[in-house]
């Protein structure tokens, strides 16, 4: 018999150590639980093997794999045909993002934030599908396999100062729901989760550690990682296409849905603070992409761990 598996990706710190933490105890909530192994994918898997440890929970797999390496996709998509798992759960918390205007930085930061938070949550998802869909003929809605992406209340609206980021969620969110749609003759659940700011190393990483702390109105609506992570899996277990994590964030989406975005996106023009930086053009045989790169380039967690900012 096949095992049952769960796989998390951004598994290293944040929402993606919250969620490795919860679905370390749950027992029976989903058609494979308990799961046999739970892969936890990060780009450095240390972390992990610390929160293996402090659990005492056997069933954690570290998985050393960077979700935006063809590379890393390639060996677990052969770990999957070699091993042939039942996979119950595919949790996609990986991604990243950095905020200031798109002139303010290196056309690699736009580049990478779409391979992580979208093509690489894409590619996985269909990696994962064969061992999710053809193994049983007859999943119930009680007992089926649940995909859980990780999107963002930022992806309801465009965000200036955030553009890529949000343009990123917006994919997610509308990704999700169509799959959710797609598989729902399989029974197989889809959940996007929507939160607004969460209290995570995400803030300081995304800005370049310029700040750690969310400011203005942010500040007041930061979610706790863990009650997120709860409200996920409930939202999940229930057959739920979306979840819209906290009463400003639902407020946010209502809004989106009534007023026009021009009138929004006037708001939010007043809001951004004047840049500083002069756009440089491009000259003719120089690479745009040279130069430094911003912090949230170089970590780990931003790559393997994000999700916490809005």
């Amino acid at each position: 018999m096949n095992k049952n598996i769960a796989i998390i990706t951004g598994a290293s710190s944040g929402i993606g150590r919250a969620f490795l933490e919860e679905i370390s105890k749950e027992h029976g909530a989903y058609g494979c639980v308990p799961f046999e192994e739970i892969w936890a994918v990060a780009r450095h898997v240390e972390k992990i093997v610390e929160t293996k440890a402090l659990l005492g929970d056997e069933r954690i797999v570290p998985v050393k794999a960077d979700v935006s390496s063809g590379e890393d996709m390639n060996m677990i998509a052969d770990r999957l045909a070699s091993e042939k798992p039942q996979v119950g759960l595919l949790i996609n918390c990986a991604g990243m993002g950095v905020k200031g205007l798109v002139g303010e930085h290196p056309s690699k930061a736009l580049e990478d934030t779409i391979n992580v938070n979208c093509t690489s949550l894409a590619k996985l998802t269909r990696l994962c599908l064969p061992y999710m869909i053809s193994q049983k003929t007859l999943w119930t809605a009680d007992n089926s396999p649940r995909i859980i992406n990780i999107a963002s209340s930022a992806g309801f609206l465009p965000q200036p100062g955030f553009a890529a980021y949000a343009a990123s969620k917006a994919f997610v969110i509308s990704f999700s729901r169509a799959l959710h749609y797609e598989l729902s003759a399989c029974n197989i659940v889809v959940t996007a989760v929507c939160p607004g700011p969460v209290r995570t190393d995400f803030q300081r990483r995304a800005t370049g550690g310029v700040q750690s702390e969310f400011t203005g109105f942010r500040k007041h609506v930061v979610a706790d990682p863990v009650k997120l992570v709860k409200a996920a899996i409930k939202a999940s277990r229930k057959g739920k296409q979306i979840l819209v994590y906290g009463f400003s964030q639902k407020a946010l989406h209502v809004c989106s849905k009534i007023f026009p975005t021009s009138w929004i996106l006037s708001i939010e023009k007043n809001m951004m603070p004047a840049s500083s930086v002069a756009f440089k053009a491009e000259e003719e045989g120089k690479d745009l992409n040279a130069g430094p790169v911003p912090e949230t380039m170089n970590t780990e967690e931003t790559k393997q761990d994000e999700n916490g900012g809005n």
